[in-house]
């Protein structure tokens, strides 16, 4: 059986920045977007403090289980049979097959049901009312149903997707398609839904019970996709990191990864890649919003050890220092990100 400490290992808290910082970033953004950032930094309504709080349990659980299922799928395939990274459960014998795709599906579930209390409590979901004036007027309320929807399928698409990256009878994460996972639903997806999420609660022309229904300032896209964009770079950059670390036991055991398909020379470069275009996306959020929010690059910069590491073909257990960073730095840069974001707003 499994110590209380195995189980914390094997969730791989070192990748659980990836969750953490588009909630963050989003947040950030959203503030931004506020009619009177200072009455939201001083007297901060409940659902301003609640809102990032389920928004991040929400990223956090989808990634647990989504690791927990990439525990249990890999090591009843026996892919990770010899592995330099963190601990697998299943595949190191510590806890049974059943009990790890328990905890997968116990955190996935738990995800949802946070999800679903979030997109309740930010829109007109559950309101009778907003139903009956749909059904009266679908087209001129087609709003106050329709965006709580398609965040409610966009988080099911994210369950499903976390599941099935290792999961099911042909996991896309064996095809090299991983890195497009975490790229859409690890940035563009967690960080402009936790954006559009918050907009109406930071927003002071909105109504207490209304998304995107007669504000005066709406969500802002530009900011929205690129914080999605930089996070979605830094993430990927995470799993480039632990699959180029890897790369030649998936090869041997048939797991065809993004880095098994480049090879391992291409594969740096486009982990020097993403750190380039992650730190462009910065200085376009400056460009958009604030220059203040070039505090961000400062998070970009930690990345340098890694990158000399990474480019001058560092391989095996030097590339787990590479990955804690990677996630370190996606952190700070989400972190400094918002910060800018809101002294840009204060100071605007």
């Amino acid at each position: 059986m499994a110590s209380a400490r195995e189980w914390i290992e094997g969730a791989r808290p070192r990748t659980l920045p990836a969750s953490i910082s588009p909630v963050i970033a989003g947040t950030g953004v959203a503030l931004f977007t506020s009619s009177d950032p200072t009455l939201v930094i001083a007297r901060p309504t409940w659902e301003v403090v609640l809102f990032p709080i389920l928004c991040l349990i929400v990223g956090l659980a989808v990634q647990i289980g989504s690791n927990y299922g990439n525990d249990y799928s890999d090591g009843i395939r026996g892919t990770d049979e010899v592995r330099v990274g963190p601990m697998r459960l299943v595949g190191s014998g510590a806890a049974q097959p059943e009990a790890v795709k328990r905890a997968s599906w116990i955190s996935f579930g738990s995800a949802c049901v946070v999800g679903l209390v979030l997109v309740g409590l930010a829109t007109n979901l559950f309101s009778g009312s907003a139903w009956s004036a749909f059904f009266s007027e679908p087209l001129a309320n087609m709003g106050q149903i329709v965006i709580p929807a398609i965040l409610i399928l966009a988080g099911l698409a994210c369950v499903l997707a976390a599941w099935f990256y290792t999961g099911g009878k042909h996991p896309y994460g064996y095809a090299g398609l991983g890195e497009i996972f975490v790229f859409v639903f690890f940035g563009l997806v967690a960080s402009i839904a936790t954006t559009l999420v918050q907009v109406p609660r930071v927003c002071g022309p909105c109504s207490p019970d209304a998304l995107m229904c007669g504000c005066e300032l709406p969500i802002a896209w530009g900011p929205a996709i690129l914080s999605g964009v930089i996070m979605g770079c830094f993430s990927t950059d995470i799993l480039v990191a632990n699959n180029l670390r890897d790369l030649i036991h998936d090869a041997d055991a048939g797991k065809i990864t993004l880095p098994v398909r480049l090879g391992d020379a291409r594969t740096r470069v486009l982990y020097v890649l993403l750190i380039g275009v992650g730190a462009l996306g910065v200085i376009m959020m400056a460009i958009l919003t604030s220059w203040y929010t070039l505090l961000g690059l400062i998070g970009v910069g930690l990345l340098g050890k890694s990158v000399t590491q990474v480019a001058s073909g560092a391989k095996g257990a030097d590339l787990i220092e590479v990955l804690k960073w990677t996630g370190l730095a996606e952190l700070a840069t989400a972190v400094l990100l918002t910060a800018g974001l809101a002294i840009g707003a204060l100071y605007a």
